[in-house]
């Protein structure tokens, strides 16, 4: 279970230092695909499986949405390796699509670690004492 948020820079060259709680889970490679809300999603092995059979076996009530779903998660992925330094090459397009360019927020988030622009995670509304939030949790009966 990933948890947990760091704040890291991306060089010029597109890499990536992952923290080492992260890294531990992840594994030496991992796979990297486009997120949801203009982040990136970063899977071990194992859920990334999981994740790509789920988009495989969806039921075909929609072809067109489920072409997308497939070209948007697994045509955008990468399978990157960590070097002897900790860090990823996140590819140029998935970069580019999630923003990164300097400032980066590393956060993990259950099943997978998002990989977001300090710019974009700062602009997320993640107050917990929102009324959103509360209704949120409680449609889904969720207590803390």
């Amino acid at each position: 279970m990933f948890e947990g948020q760091y704040n890291h820079t991306i060089d010029t060259k597109g890499r990536l230092s992952i923290p080492p709680k992260f890294r531990d889970e992840l594994g030496s490679t991992f796979h990297v695909t486009r997120g949801m809300d203009g982040c990136l999603f970063a899977y071990d092995d194992k859920n990334w499986e999981a994740f790509e059979k789920s988009l495989m076996s969806l039921p075909k009530l929609n072809e067109v949405n489920l072409r997308n779903l497939r070209r948007i998660f697994i045509a955008g992925a990468a399978s990157v390796e960590v070097d002897k330094q900790g860090r990823i090459l996140i590819p140029a397009a998935l970069r580019e699509c999630a923003g990164l360019e300097k400032d980066v927020v590393v956060a993990g988030v259950g099943d997978c670690v998002e990989i977001w622009s300090k710019e974009r995670w700062d602009a997320l509304d993640l107050n917990p004492e929102s009324e959103e939030v509360a209704e949120t949790m409680a449609r889904l009966g969720i207590t803390m």
